[in-house]
């Protein structure tokens, strides 16, 4: 996908600032929170070969107001358009990530289960480490099968908060 145009804002709502980007397809990146720039150009350029990014605050004013209410408690689920860029197995297991129930964490081996691949676990966490769509694509929801937060692109801290938001208490400490 050559010269294709990605529109860019920050949302930036109390303790959540980041970068977000979408196409006229629906949603393509949400970066980790305080992340800089050059993290959403680093994706657009490995993902969409020769894109130009343009700052469009209105035009990304919908998917704003969505996580403005996710973070407020009033949203549960997100209903914009998602562009996916991934291969097809990394599309599977983000497709089954949002089958994840709000306020609710399965292991990675959960997931590797219903993807009817048990023994693709570090794979699946591979996928879900790749996943450019934060928050929209939950994979801020699994954990580790001990019950311990694992890796997340946007950093534990952030898988913290949004975990702490869910109303998710997690009975053990924050591992790596």
């Amino acid at each position: 996908m050559e010269n294709k145009i990605i529109y860019w804002s920050v949302v930036n709502f109390n303790i959540w600032i980041f970068y977000m980007a979408a196409t006229n397809e629906g949603l393509c990146f949400v970066g980790s929170l305080n992340g800089e720039f050059t993290e959403l150009a680093e994706w657009a350029q490995k993902k969409l070969v020769q894109c130009k990014l343009l700052q469009n605050d209105t035009l990304l004013q919908p998917y704003k107001e969505q996580f403005i209410e996710y973070f407020s408690g009033k949203r549960k689920s997100f209903t914009f358009p998602i562009e996916f860029h991934g291969t097809p197995f990394q599309q599977s297991v983000w497709l089954e990530l949002t089958k994840i129930p709000y306020g609710s964490t399965y292991s990675y081996s959960d997931i590797a289960n219903f993807l009817q691949k048990p023994n693709s676990v570090r794979a699946v966490a591979s996928a879900i480490g790749a996943n450019p769509v934060l928050i929209t694509i939950p994979c801020h929801r699994v954990i580790g099968k001990n019950g311990k937060l694992t890796g997340f692109r946007g950093g534990l801290e952030m898988k913290e908060e949004l975990l702490k938001l869910e109303n998710i208490h997690l009975s053990s400490t924050i591992s790596c």
